[in-house]
Formats: structure tokens, C-alpha cells, sequence
């Protein structure tokens, strides 16, 4: 790919393009949210306004990461650096957000619970009937006065509460057979607090939604009261850390997320979070069907939601269970190791980085190191920090490659030195894979592509 010098100054410009102007110009779908923007966006596992814009800033909360307006054009569609610079400078793009700090704060509303209604007949009607939830799960929260029907248009409130037991937070979502579903976090509410139960075991189920928690637990019945379990509202993890913070009797840990591409990244990304904060006996437990609902449903004869896979963890994982083992010749390594590179053969690429890490690493057993260095590839993965498209790993690629090659001339090593062209021959075999994998999520577009300029021909042919 062509360089392209950019200097500074149009580095700081493209940075600071407004990027929900940027993305209305590119025919994306915005709504307002207050004083930000939420992304309207589809994936293999349906639509998502998880993303949120305001001036040259974004966040994305399904995933928990963010920026500027470079880094989301490179992640968002999948561009190279100077590709994304060039696509933000070009045309009428470049429009200044302002300041930051000429903005005034927004003053956060003191948090209220919603009316509550004389009864719950509706929401009860509704749990029951439409979502197939147990009335003796139901009635529970009803009592512990977590769950009830808000007055003014009979939405199901659930309710979060502190370790004193005071409201800090409250969902509302629609009860309505008809229109769209409404659900909505009520203002002022204390995200670290969600709807929950908590037991006297060591045991804590985390879920997307309350509605989810209350089908598994309708599921699972037996003894359910003595375990604990937590409601996120989404797959952000403030609440899960706040429990945590709470509960120090809490130590194995349940991630009962959705089966869809956001749940198993958000199921990875909060195995690492609990990780970092010292838990060892995490369980991503996922459904059968896209989420324990959907599970309900089936049971009871009803049309369910099938799981939606990870497409690309799933090539990912595939891809390394495929690399072979071929001895390494280290006065071959560099002349491969070049050629794979030169014609973009990605998985033989993996192989020979692979089995150049695994000798330096294990030069008597090097078919052992080989096989746990694969082991390590796919425990290493993770899929809600990959989400560059081909360009940039290729790029990576290059850089990589470039920098093992020049690494490779030396004759003699320390074991330090030993250690360190064992790691870079390894991330290359990642990057290698990364590489591959796009190729793979691409070749059924390109083949439609392939298919649709064919019958085109044929149509020109026939006129």
C-alpha cells in the first residue's frame, strides 16, 4: 500500500472532524440520545445502538472502548491509518467539533422510582404468559418489591438496590403486545446498582437483562434462592464490580450472557475484567438458543431465536487448530518467512513462525512447544479487541514481519535475546492468522461480487 505523509496539523484535523456529521455524509443511521448521538448500526447478530457520539468523541459501551474520530473510522470500517486520515480530510468532511471544555455540564437529575401502580396485573400477565416466566419467580421479586407495574403507562420496573437495600437504580421496559419495544434506564439512576438477588453461596449468574435472569431462573429452580445473581442491563461491567465490591463471599462466577457476537465479546472482555481483578473461577455459560428466554420459549413450544455465532472467533479458532507442524530449518526460516509474506500465504506464514518460536523456545522438543504455543494462540485470542478490518492487519503484518526478519540475522543470542524472536515470531503466527481470517470473512462477498459482475456480462451479451 502507497504511504501516504500526512502532516500534524491534518493529523489534529482529521482527529477533530465531527463524526455524527462525518457519518450522516456516509449514509449511516443516527438518533439523538440528550446531548449525544447513538449509532444505529446491524451486525450478524441483529441491530445495536451501543455506540454514542458527541463532536469528534465516541464510546462504544458493548465493547467498553473509544476515542477519536482516526481510530473510529479504522475500526468502524475496517481502514489502515492513513486511509482513515484521508476519508476524514476528504471533501466536506472536515467540520471542527468544539471544545470540550467550552461545554457546559449537563446537571444529573436526582433519581425518583416511577408510580407504582394499584396492582400488577399487566406486567404479571405479561412476564407469564408472553415471556413464560414461573409466577412463583415472579411473585418473589414482586415481594421483595424489585419487580412491579409503573402507573402511568403499565411498564415492568425492575429495580436496583445497595447494599442497604435503598432504590439506586430503575429499568422500565414496555409490557405492550404491539409497536416497538420500549425499554429505558429511568434518569438519575446509579449504574453500579441492578436488578439482582443475592444469596448466601459463593456463586454469582451475571446476565444481559432482567428478563433473561428471571427465564434462567424459572429454568434452574432448585435451590436458586441460595445464589446470587445479577442483571447488567446491557454488557457494561460497573454493576458487576460494585457487586464484587459488595459481596466478598462471591467467588465463582457465571457470565450468562447472550449467544450472539456482542454477548460472546462481552462475555470475553469481562473474563478479563474479572481476571485483572483477581477472580480465577469464571464460567461463560452461554444458551441454546440466543438467550435463555429464547430457551424459555422453545420449552414451551413456542418459535425461538437460534444462537448467532462469533464469525470471526470461530475462523479464528478454526484457522489454528489447522496450522501444521513442519520441522524448522533456521537458515530456511527467513527466505519462507519472505516468500509468505510476498504472496499472502497466511496460514503457511503461521506454520513457520509458529515452528520458528516453538525452536528457539524448545530446541529438543520442539513438536511439544509447537503444540502449546497453539494451545496459547487460541487461550490469547480475544474477540472484542479485534475489530480491524484487512487493511490494518495487514499493515501490522508488514511491520511485524519486518521487524523478525532483522531480528533474524543475528547469529548469536542471549537468552533474553532467545526470548524475544520466540515472542515476535509468535505474534507474527497471530498476525498471520488475523490476516487469514479476513480473507475468509471476505470470500463469500467477493464471490457474490464475482457473481453479480457474471450475470451482468451475460445480460450485456444478450442485449
Amino acid at each position: 500500500m502507497t504511504y501516504i505523509p500526512f502532516t500534524e496539523e491534518e493529523k489534529m484535523l482529521a482527529n477533530g472532524v465531527n463524526l455524527p456529521a462525518f457519518l450522516r455524509r456516509n449514509g449511516e443511521k443516527l438518533e439523538r440520545a440528550g446531548r449525544e448521538y447513538k449509532l444505529i448500526y446491524t451486525d450478524g447478530s441483529g441491530q445495536h445502538d451501543s455506540i454514542t457520539l458527541r463532536d469528534n468523541a465516541w464510546f462504544d459501551h458493548k465493547n467498553q472502548i473509544g476515542g477519536g474520530a482516526i481510530k473510529f473510522v479504522q475500526m468502524f470500517y475496517g481502514k489502515s491509518f492513513p486511509e482513515a486520515v484521508q476519508m476524514l480530510l476528504s471533501g466536506e468532511n472536515v467540520i471542527r467539533s468544539p471544545p470540550a471544555a467550552l461545554e457546559i455540564a449537563k446537571e444529573k437529575k436526582e433519581f425518583a422510582l416511577p408510580e407504582a401502580n394499584s396492582d400488577m396485573h399487566r406486567v404479571f400477565a405479561y412476564l407469564n404468559q408472553q415471556r413464560y416466566i414461573s409466577p412463583e419467580i415472579i411473585t418473589f421479586f414482586a415481594k421483595q418489591h424489585t419487580l412491579y407495574e409503573e402507573k402511568n403507562h403499565h411498564n415492568a420496573v425492575f429495580v436496583g438496590l445497595d447494599k442497604d437495600s435503598i432504590p439506586r437504580q430503575a429499568h422500565m421496559r414496555s409490557t405492550s403486545t404491539y409497536g416497538k419495544s420500549f425499554r429505558i434506564t429511568c434518569e438519575g439512576s446509579d449504574t453500579r446498582y441492578s436488578f439482582a438477588h443475592f444469596g448466601e453461596s459463593n456463586k454469582l449468574f451475571v446476565f444481559e437483562a432482567p428478563i433473561d435472569m428471571l427465564s434462567y431462573l424459572t429454568l434452574h429452580p432448585e435451590d436458586w434462592q441460595k445464589h446470587s445473581y445479577l442483571a447488567l442491563n446491557g454488557v457494561h461491567e460497573n454493576a458487576l464490580v460494585q457487586v464484587l465490591s459488595d459481596h466478598a463471599a462471591v467467588q465463582e462466577i457465571h457470565l450468562c450472557l447472550d449467544y450472539d457476537i456482542g454477548g460472546i465479546e462481552a462475555a470475553d472482555r469481562l473474563s478479563d475484567r474479572l481476571k485483572e481483578l483477581g477472580y480465577a473461577d469464571i464460567v461463560q455459560e452461554f444458551p441454546e438458543k440466543k438467550d435463555w428466554n429464547e430457551v424459555l420459549k422453545d420449552k414451551n413450544g413456542i418459535e425461538s431465536l437460534p444462537t448467532v455465532s462469533h464469525p470471526r472467533k470461530d475462523y479464528y479458532l478454526q484457522t489454528v487448530s489447522g496450522l501444521q507442524y513442519y520441522p524448522c530449518r533456521l537458515e530456511q526460516l527467513k527466505n519462507r518467512i519472505s516468500e509468505t509474506v510476498q504472496h499472502g500465504q497466511y496460514s503457511y506464514l503461521a506454520e513457520y513462525a509458529l515452528a520458528g518460536a516453538a525452536f528457539f523456545l524448545a530446541p529438543k522438543e520442539p513438536k511439544q512447544a509447537f503444540e502449546k504455543l497453539r494451545s496459547k494462540l487460541k487461550r490469547d485470542y480475544k474477540s472484542y479487541t479485534d475489530k480491524a478490518g484487512f487493511h490494518a492487519k495487514s499493515d501490522n503484518l508488514q511491520q511485524q514481519s519486518k521487524y523478525v526478519l532483522q531480528d533474524l540475522k543475528q547469529t548469536a543470542r542471549t537468552r533474553e535475546q532467545i526470548l524475544q524472536i520466540a515472542k515476535m515470531l509468535y505474534d507474527l503466527a497471530d498476525c498471520a492468522v488475523r490476516c487469514e481470517v479476513e480473507l475468509q470473512l471476505q470470500t463469500p462477498v467477493q464471490i457474490e461480487k464475482i457473481e453479480e459482475m457474471e450475470e451482468s456480462q451475460c445480460m450485456k451479451q444478450q442485449i
